[in-house]
């Protein structure tokens, strides 16, 4: 059933959401706040989803995901904790800076013209080296004079109440991701597009959203100004793929620092559950066998991969791999000058395997945390260029072999290079005009919206992250062939 049938019912429940909070960057009541648009592992039950507004009629959703991370639109959520809920974050924080704590919070959400109010969510804080504590200084909250710090923050909507009220038109969790290190504002949201536009269909869905969080007890809410709206990779990012995975019920594992594929090198590494204070190399996220089950077919994986030669790797590569996908993956991932990945630095990236079977199954890799990209390079693994760097060798394939072992065979080579090619030519979507104007597209629509209480990234800047070893690189400001990422990176491209 969709939404609109039940709008009458609904706006009785949605009143309390309207727009109360005014600040320098809420322009409510303007008209203007959206563009218009198209179209922690917790163990949730797959109930029937409805809206988050409160009608007691179970709603279908189906796949939603399109309609709610929409590239053309930018959501506003609304986060407000109790003071003790937010003291505790804090604390939790103090007392260890990767908790997975999660807090009590209720989240109000405008998308597209339709409120949407989520009571009792969980939240938590999130990233890795990119972790911070929300509220700089020590102890607690201060009231109304706090000195607010972008950090990244997951929901999880079911958390305390696994009923059908406790989603975003079904979607249960997503992760809003702060810009670190990107004055552009549009590294990851350039990448996870290009994905999808080039038919990489196990990236993520992701868009711009704006963010307010609210302590109980301060007289306005905290604008945090402009955020990454990402869906979660769990087991509703299998469902919602079922058709295309054939199967959603296969083991799904999150690859950490280390992850290289390589049997030798891995066979005696860290393969499990996290618990709670330390992520194993190989970590599971969702599994439909026993753990011992599941770590056995991940290493008759690598092993099959050290182990084949010639024809017999080469027709097996085709029975356990989709080649087409996996080489589109990695010609968007090297496009855009994703050094910290697999091959380069045994990094960021997810695992399906679309069975339980420990010898037959089809293998998935899952793209995953493109914020360090497009012209924000480092000295890293073997590249000092991310834009120069030779796509056929971008990494140590003596220590992450799965890409170079595909690339030794002319078929999966072609597909490899032919798509690289594609996506730099005139008509492809990284050519420099194109990309340079989709970027342009999108600061318009959030331009205004950027200034904000933390007062940090208050404005969009074309510049690297400062960390990096290339800062000449650009990405709209200039269109020089020697200073231009598109441009840079397209002429590294081989031909053959």
């Amino acid at each position: 059933m969709k939404l609109r049938a039940l709008l009458p019912l609904l706006l009785l429940f949605f009143v309390s959401c309207t727009d109360s909070n005014t600040d320098r960057a809420d322009n409510s009541g303007s008209g203007n706040q959206e563009q218009p648009g198209g179209g922690d592992n917790s163990g949730e039950n797959n109930e029937n989803n409805n809206n988050g507004g409160g009608s007691q009629t179970p709603v279908e959703w189906g796949d939603e995901r399109s309609y709610v991370f929409d590239m053309a639109s930018v959501p506003e959520i609304r986060m407000t904790l109790s003071l003790e809920e937010w003291n505790r974050m804090l604390a939790e924080y103090d007392k260890d800076s990767n908790t997975k704590e999660y807090f009590h919070c209720d989240v109000e959400i405008k998308l597209k013209g339709e409120n949407y109010t989520i009571a009792d969510a969980g939240v938590r804080l999130k990233g890795n080296t990119s972790r911070r504590r929300p509220e700089s200084g020590n102890g607690e909250h201060v009231k109304d004079n706090a000195d607010w710090q972008h950090c990244h923050f997951q929901f999880n909507f079911r958390k305390y109440n696994k009923d059908e009220e406790h989603t975003l038109r079904g979607v249960r969790k997503m992760y809003l991701k702060w810009f670190k290190d990107d004055a552009a504002y549009c590294r990851e949201i350039f990448c996870y597009d290009l994905f999808r536009r080039f038919g990489v269909w196990t990236a993520i869905e992701n868009c711009y959203c704006r963010l307010w969080v609210h302590v109980e007890g301060d007289k306005e809410p905290a604008y945090y100004g402009v955020y990454e709206m990402n869906e979660t990779i769990d087991d509703t990012f299998l469902k919602m793929r079922k058709d295309k995975f054939g199967n959603h019920k296969g083991n799904l594992w999150k690859c950490n620092y280390g992850a290289s594929l390589n049997y030798d090198r891995d066979k005696d590494t860290s393969i499990g559950e996290s618990d709670g204070s330390y992520d194993p190399v190989y970590e599971v996220e969702e599994i439909n066998s026993d753990l011992s089950a599941a770590k056995a077919q991940l290493l008759h994986f690598m092993k099959q991969l050290r182990d084949l030669k010639g024809q017999q790797l080469h027709d097996w590569l085709a029975e356990a791999i989709d080649i087409e996908l996996l080489m589109r993956t990695y010609a968007v991932n090297v496009a855009v000058g994703m050094w910290d990945d697999y091959w380069n630095n045994t990094n960021n990236f997810y695992i399906y395997f679309n069975s339980t079977d420990t010898e037959k199954y089809k293998f998935y890799l899952i793209p995953y945390d493109y914020d360090n990209t497009l012209g924000t390079s480092h000295n890293c693994g073997v590249q000092s260029d991310s834009g120069r760097h030779d796509p056929l060798n971008w990494g140590n394939s003596d220590t992450s072999p799965l890409i170079s072992k595909i690339l030794q065979f002319d078929d999966y080579r072609k597909i490899y290079v032919d798509t690289l090619n594609e996506l730099c030519s005139p008509s492809g979507e990284f050519y420099y005009t194109t990309a340079i104007a989709r970027i342009k597209s999108w600061h318009a629509m959030i331009n205004s919206f950027v200034d904000n209480d933390t007062e940090e990234d208050t404005q969009i800047k074309d510049r690297p992250a400062s960390w990096g070893n290339h800062h000449e690189y650009r990405l709209w400001e200039s269109t020089d062939s020697g200073t231009n990422f598109f441009r840079v990176k397209a002429a590294s491209i081989p031909t053959k």
